[in-house]
């Protein structure tokens, strides 16, 4: 089989990308490991910004996220510091209210994989996992379960453990730029926000890391854990211990999990942080979503990304063909491009991440927003907007606080 773009991974990424380029005429062919619908193992979160991002991705799609009954919307965050305290804080933008959704990942991304069904141009190949990709003379060549698929040009966005970056790609697991994480579904669960507002807890002992619990319906949580690789390494914690650990015996969960039941084993995942440039295109090939490490360092969310590098991947491609260029060094304006719309974001999440080290701090700024109303604003609109939060990582921000 030939075509024109193979696109390896029908996550948000993926669909993204064909998605984009269903109007190019260009014929493509998206292949995953998996049937759909199909789990994805993630905290299921969707920031206000993955709505906003399917918006620019198509109305249509957008329209029916909105008619989506599978949805739980959350209206704020309540942030646990290591002292137990705690502060609530709403999601707005500009004054005005704004809400974050939690769905699960199985519907979420069958969501984006039927909308990618409707297009003639996109051939869709199920249940084929991916074992080789390698570039001969001016094709990719993609072989796998009973397949082998001839591109021109090859989008990746198979994941923190892409094949297409393994064999065409450069980027490597750096334990300093690596989250794991764990995630486990829970019922009769109760106490949450009435506004069903997130919960994060900072916990001393998994610092720059935390623990999550994400109101889902009729008394659900997904419930997990990430924490910088490194810091695992270094401090010689088993994770999954840890987070059984915290759910029976902290003070502040194990009363709320004493007669909850779980639904499922605990499963783990890898977090490729965007803490770090790396290239993510080369000759014929270019990588997206967590194939290209672009999840947000400090709060570890990754799908909005993931969309938004799929509609630059489809938006660059579309160039390649015009221009009649593949090159690697063509392909660096994508690089460009995908950095100098989230570098910025990355490098501040980067140094709350390091922030977040210092257990003491952490108390103090929670401490201090439970009490002030305007640190308390200051932390809304931190998640708004980025130039805000950027005023967290100044240390003449923590020493005016004292005199406050």
């Amino acid at each position: 089989m030939e075509c024109d773009i193979a696109i390896i991974g029908a996550g948000p990424a993926g669909c993204s990308a064909a998605i984009k380029l269903a109007a190019s005429g260009l014929n493509i062919v998206i292949v995953d490991k998996a049937r759909f619908p199909r789990d994805k193992i993630c905290g299921d979160a969707l920031s206000v910004d993955v709505v906003n991002q399917l918006a620019m991705l198509s109305k249509e799609l957008s329209c029916e996220f909105k008619n989506m009954a599978e949805k739980t919307a959350s209206h704020g965050v309540t942030i646990y510091s290591p002292n137990g305290k705690s502060v609530s804080i709403p999601f707005l933008n500009n004054g005005k209210a704004k809400c974050g959704y939690i769905v699960m990942r199985q519907n979420f991304d069958y969501l984006l994989f039927k909308e990618v069904k409707k297009y003639p141009n996109v051939q869709i190949i199920e249940n084929k996992a991916i074992s080789e990709t390698n570039l001969e003379g001016d094709k990719v060549i993609i072989q796998g379960d009973d397949l082998l698929l001839k591109s021109k040009l090859v989008i990746g966005a198979d994941g923190a453990y892409s094949i297409v970056n393994k064999h065409l790609g450069k980027i490597r697991v750096d334990k300093k730029h690596y989250s794991a994480g764990l995630r486990i579904y829970y019922e009769n669960l109760r106490q949450f926000h009435p506004n069903n507002y997130i919960e994060l807890y900072f916990f001393k002992d998994i610092l720059p890391g935390y623990l999550w619990v994400f109101p889902l319906s009729n008394n659900r949580a997904n419930v997990g854990i990430g924490m910088l690789s490194a810091s695992i390494s270094a401090k010689r914690i088993h994770l999954r211990a840890k987070l059984e650990e915290l759910l029976e015996t902290h003070p502040a969960l194990k009363d709320r999990f004493s007669n909850a039941r779980a639904l499922e084993t605990i499963r783990g995942f890898g977090l490729p942080l965007g803490s770090k440039k790396r290239p993510i295109s080369g000759e014929r090939f270019l990588l997206t979503g967590d194939a290209a490490g672009l999840i947000d360092p400090f709060s570890g969310e990754g799908i909005a990304n993931a969309i938004r590098s799929g509609r630059v991947a489809a938006e660059h491609a579309t160039r390649c063909f015009s221009d009649q260029d593949f090159s690697a060094s063509f392909n660096t304006s994508y690089d460009n491009e995908i950095y100098s719309r989230m570098w910025k974001e990355f490098k501040i999440s980067r140094s709350l991440q390091n922030l977040c080290t210092y257990s003491w701090l952490f108390n103090f700024l929670v401490g201090k927003a439970a009490q002030s109303a305007y640190l308390k604003k200051l932390l809304t609109d931190a998640l708004a907007e980025v130039n805000v939060k950027k005023v967290l990582t100044r240390p003449g921000f923590y020493i005016r606080l004292l005199f406050r």
